[in-house]
């Protein structure tokens, strides 16, 4: 029997790239982690140690931070975008390159009324994703773009039910028809081949879909959560051409209601308390039936959940 080497990749994960615009005293942020994965020949490096075709994980940092520096960090698509092309095309051995960008928001910090020029403060919580896959080189090359969010903590206090649900002699959940429906949505969304090049606004994108699923998670009455997550992704694919899919991920964050009956104290539904484990994990794919079949680069720029 054969033992042989599988698949493999090496990268260098979060390095922290933030990027000062001074072009004016008016000063602007991008705070960034962002982490490299390259897929080659490197065989030799697992099996006989030799080095030679091996760019070190610190040359990718370097090169993070250079190309904030050259090329400016505008939409982050299109940052990740430069990255993995210039693994790809420019590093002899290397002949895919995935490049995943975290990007944390700041506000401007307001006295007085008045914006500040170079003062901030974080901007919410959840945090925009992207994650861009390069594979080949010259003109077979091809790109991958997945957007999203992850850290969206979103809460209704009614318009949730859980009920009619399969039951064994395990089973001691109550039914009931009206809850408190709390998560931390994930979500990632993958753009149709060609559209990486394609002229879209990636901010705007990131905006509106953030939008639509805010505004189904609070329209939506509720039956399950795989119910919500699957309006909230019909809806985005039905307001976006160019998405061919979209994942959803929601830890869903139990709300008990507490027992005050022994201090002599009704509670109609007004007194929770919050339980942060363990906690039921509901995902989901929403794509289209006519999306494109996958290309060789499929799995790296699928595995965004």
């Amino acid at each position: 029997m054969a033992i042989v080497l599988g698949g493999y990749q090496y990268g260098k994960a979060e390095t922290r790239v933030v990027r000062i615009c001074r072009d004016s005293d008016w000063h602007e942020i991008r705070d960034l982690s962002v982490s490299t994965s390259l897929r080659g020949d490197f065989t030799d490096a697992h099996t006989s140690g030799n080095q030679a075709h091996v760019l070190p994980t610190d040359s990718q940092k370097n090169t993070c931070f250079a190309y904030a520096k050259q090329k400016g960090v505008g939409e982050i698509e299109e940052y990740a975008t430069e990255l993995a092309r210039h693994f790809v095309d420019d590093v002899e051995f290397v002949h895919g390159a995935r490049v995943d960008v975290d990007e944390y928001r700041w506000d401007r910090v307001t006295a007085g009324g008045t914006g500040q020029a170079h003062t901030f403060v974080r901007a919410g919580q959840d945090v925009r994703t992207t994650a861009v896959t390069a594979e080949g080189k010259g003109r077979d090359q091809r790109i991958w773009v997945v957007s999203g969010l992850t850290d969206l903590v979103v809460l209704k206090s009614t318009g949730s039910e859980f009920s009619g649900f399969l039951k064994d002699r395990y089973t001691t959940l109550p039914e009931t028809t009206d809850r408190i429906m709390a998560t931390s949505l994930t979500a990632r969304w993958l753009y149709g081949p060609g559209h990486a090049a394609a002229g879209i606004s990636w901010g705007d994108a990131h905006t509106q879909i953030r939008q639509i699923l805010l505004e189904r998670f609070a329209e939506v009455h509720s039956r399950a959560l795989q119910q919500t997550l699957w309006e909230m992704g019909k809806a985005v694919l039905q307001a976006r051409s160019e998405v061919t899919e979209i994942r959803l991920s929601a830890p869903n964050k139990h709300h008990f209601l507490a027992d005050l009956a022994p201090f002599g104290l009704a509670n109609p539904g007004e007194v929770f308390y919050a339980a942060d484990r363990p906690y039921g994990l509901i995902q989901c794919a929403v794509t289209r039936d006519d999306a494109p079949p996958p290309g060789p680069a499929w799995q790296s720029a699928q595995a965004f959940i």
